[in-house]
């Protein structure tokens, strides 16, 4: 009922306090009445100066760039900031980036998120649309001083407006190709001058881009919600802030098209180019998320603590051999609780020694579920060929139901209940003398993760002796259960020197060298090839085997070596952000298939890898109403030392990393003097990622592309109106590519796509 009355509350006294353009006229939130990107002073717990102060590389987005550009979450956004890819395949659960040629596709990713300071507990809800986006920073370079576990390659910061700085209902409505529509409303009330409160709330629907040949449906069909609620609370030297998040998402997916045989004969060629699968294939998942950020500033101290509570509960189902056939479908649901602590005690004085420390833990509770049901085909042509051939004699095997009656299906059930418990102590320190600025920072961080694993295939074979005897049938019966612990502790140095160049603020050079870390785990979508193998084993027609060694995998480790710039006229006009980097990589996770007629992926370490390249981000005024922005890097990311078991990849690049990164946009603003409009801006822009590298042999890539983008948008203080169109040449191009049983998979990217949207102010 508090949530309610608040929502209510916020409603009835949106009108009375709103900004102000001056002429007591609220204004549209995209036209200025946020400060730019140059001004903003970081208001991240966690960074000490202005980040075109900070030693490291970063690009920031501004409330009126994000607006113009329609940006809505990370993936509309990484294409900005240069060597930062996040491909757009699967679904919304494969958040994957790679930055600087590192990143991984399953498990822990390299790069951390935080949304108003709170940390996203887990990867499979970075691919969330997030309404009335204030700011976005990405860092790129390791982070895992301040941030820890998992941001060994960057940080993604998001910040949402807020109650205290705007006032006011705003309402947007997008549709485009596909029957694509996303309509968001949004309200914004402060009372006393102290109590801020704002409710957002969005749906968003599409047809689909890719159709299924199989029944001629669309594949990748979604639906999503998303309502937040944000309370904050400013009594002098005390602020308090919590904001509540909702999030539900039901789509299809996994629009993989069929592209041959890896290598043998051709047997479906009658699929190559489709998209056709038999069974289903979907993902659903619904997040609840509550950050509380307390902080109270002393003269010359500031304490702040950040809580949070996070769920997540979340369900794929894969047709896993992406064919028209009955082969064996996967399912994986999980419920997962993740609970955070972060305190934060920091300097505030403007003295030339800033110092800041920290204490961070986490509990996280998973309970998963990952039955792998084969079917007909499955058994016949994966688990009874194989056992035929290597059966000794000329045998003939039938699966049948543990009462012998026969079935046409066999279930392996695999259940896991992971712990990990997390903690954490945090120092940094920087200083000032003269133009110089020297910044220390170290961190111990230690994990523990156990999991409690259950493993059960309850059927029955037939076998019909060669010999000529009777057949018979054997009952199989297989309980697996155990428990696998790992426990991580690790030291996490970083220093960065960086000098004052003076002729403008922002004219700065750094350097800085820092260790990154990223925690092991365990492969558990690896237990199916466990299980088949604990068949063929009560068979007798293989060895056992050690579960832990086929399912843990290494931490992986980083040292950083960055050498780079933030530079600007004096009357900042122009901008720019230069840096080149060597990352020397040990243990690197890798996500890989293994190979042959199997069916599980899993996460390998390679021996030792390294990546060298730059990267240069700049925005040029062109003219009054003229601006440029652009990014371009540049990556050479290869294995020093990685042998599978057959082959040796030493030299080789390492793959879905893309080589370049560019981005440039073009955006011209006409002024008018009209009463019903203020401004009409044009805007044109390209991304392009590529060669992207597909396997570890280099054998298969996706070449160089470049997407083109365009808009019109008319604008005026209390509404705005935008008309885009994405890809607008028809490029094409793939995204993912894989290979699963002998079978080559392409995930194309999406076609030429165009639409409106209608944003309005009260």
């Amino acid at each position: 009922m508090l949530s309610v009355a608040a929502v209510v509350a916020v409603v009835l006294n949106a009108s009375a306090h709103r900004v102000s353009d001056g002429e007591g006229a609220p204004a549209i939130l995209n036209v200025d009445t946020l400060v730019s990107v140059d001004a903003v002073t970081v208001s991240s717990v966690k960074q000490t100066f202005d980040l075109s102060e900070e030693p490291l590389s970063a690009t920031l987005l501004d409330a009126k760039r994000i607006d113009r550009e329609g940006i809505k979450g990370v993936k509309d956004v990484v294409t900005s900031a240069p060597n930062f890819f996040m491909p757009d395949y699967g679904s919304r659960m494969t958040s994957s980036i790679y930055v600087r040629g590192l990143g991984t596709r399953i498990d822990q990713p390299v790069v951390g998120m935080t949304v108003d300071n709170v940390p996203i507990a887990d990867k499979n809800m970075y691919d969330t649309m997030l309404p009335d986006i204030e700011r976005i920073e990405i860092l790129r370079g390791p982070q895992s001083t301040l941030y820890g576990r998992n941001t060994m390659c960057g940080v993604v910061n998001i910040y949402t407006l807020s109650p205290l700085k705007y006032q006011g209902i705003r309402v947007n409505a997008d549709y485009g190709s596909r029957n694509s529509y996303r309509i968001g409303a949004s309200v914004y009330n402060k009372f006393f001058d102290r109590f801020g409160i704002s409710v957002a709330a969005q749906f968003a629907h599409c047809d689909g881009y890719f159709r299924n040949m199989y029944d001629g449906s669309l594949c990748d069909k979604e639906n999503s919600g998303d309502v937040r609620m944000k309370f904050q609370y400013r009594r002098g030297a005390l602020a308090i802030d919590n904001v509540l998040s909702l999030t539900a998402l039901r789509q299809g997916g996994y629009p993989y098209e069929y592209a041959g045989v890896a290598s043998g004969e051709e047997q479906h060629a009658d699929l190559l180019g489709k998209i056709c699968y038999n069974d289903d294939a979907s993902y659903a998942r619904l997040g609840v998320s509550d950050g509380l950020t307390i902080r109270y500033d002393w003269p010359r101290v500031s304490l702040a603590s950040i809580t949070s509570y996070q769920f997540l509960d979340d369900d794929m189902r894969l047709d896993q051999d992406f064919l028209p056939l009955s082969y064996f479908t996967l399912q994986q649901a999980r419920r997962q609780h993740d609970v955070t602590e972060d305190v934060v005690v920091r300097s505030k004085s403007a003295s030339r020694y800033q110092w800041m420390c920290g204490a961070f833990g986490f509990y996280k509770s998973q309970q998963m579920s990952a039955p792998v049901n084969f079917l007909p085909d499955g058994i016949d042509r994966l688990i009874l060929a194989n056992i035929n051939q290597h059966s000794g004699y000329n045998g003939e095997y039938r699966w049948g139901l543990a009462d012998g009656t026969g079935g046409d299906h066999l279930w392996l059930g695999s259940d896991f209940v992971t712990h990990t418990l997390g903690w954490a102590l945090y120092h940094q320190s920087s200083l000032r003398a003269g133009a110089w600025l020297f910044t220390l920072g170290l961190r111990l961080d230690g994990e523990t993760v156990q999991m409690r694993y259950h493993n059960s295939v309850d059927s029955a074979y037939t076998a019909f002796p060669s010999g000529g005897g009777n057949p018979y049938e054997v009952r199989m019966k297989i309980d697996d259960s155990d428990i696998l612990s790992q426990t991580f502790i690790e030291f996490l140095p970083r220093l960065a020197i960086s000098v004052d160049l003076g002729a403008a603020k922002r004219n700065k050079l750094y350097l800085s060298v820092a260790k990154g870390y990223k925690a092991g785990g365990f492969n558990t979508q690896m237990f199916s090839e466990v299980l088949q193998r604990r068949v063929k084993n009560f068979m007798g027609l293989s060895a056992d085997l050690d579960v832990a060694d086929i399912i843990t995998y290494r931490p992986e480790k980083s040292w950083n070596f960055e050498l780079g710039g933030h530079f600007s006229t004096r009357d900042a006009r122009f901008t720019a952000d230069l840096a080149l980097f060597h990352i020397e990589c040990f243990d690197q996770q890798l996500t890989v298939f293994p190979e042959g007629q199997t069916t599980g992926r899993m996460m390998t370490n390679a021996g030792r890898t390294r990546s060298f390249g730059a990267e240069v981000s700049f925005a040029v005024q062109l003219h009054d109403f003229l601006t440029l922005n652009g990014s371009y890097g540049y990556t050479n990311a290869r294995f020093r030392k990685f042998v599978d078991g057959e082959n040796d990849y030493a030299g080789n690049r390492i793959p879905y990393a893309p080589e370049h990164t560019l981005s440039a946009r073009l955006t011209y603003e006409i002024p008018l003097q009209l009463r019903w409009m203020e401004r009409i801006v044009l805007g044109v822009g390209t991304t392009a990622a590529g060669p992207i590298y597909w396997n570890e042999a280099n054998t298969l890539r996706q070449p160089f592309y470049a997407l083109v983008d365009g808009s019109v948008r008319f604008e005026h203080r209390r509404w705005g109106v935008d008309v885009w169109v994405r890809n607008a040449v028809g490029t094409p191009y793939s995204v993912f590519y894989f290979e699963s049983m002998g079978n080559r998979f392409l995930q194309r990217g999406k076609p030429r796509s165009y639409g409106v949207r209608v944003m309005l102010n009260f």
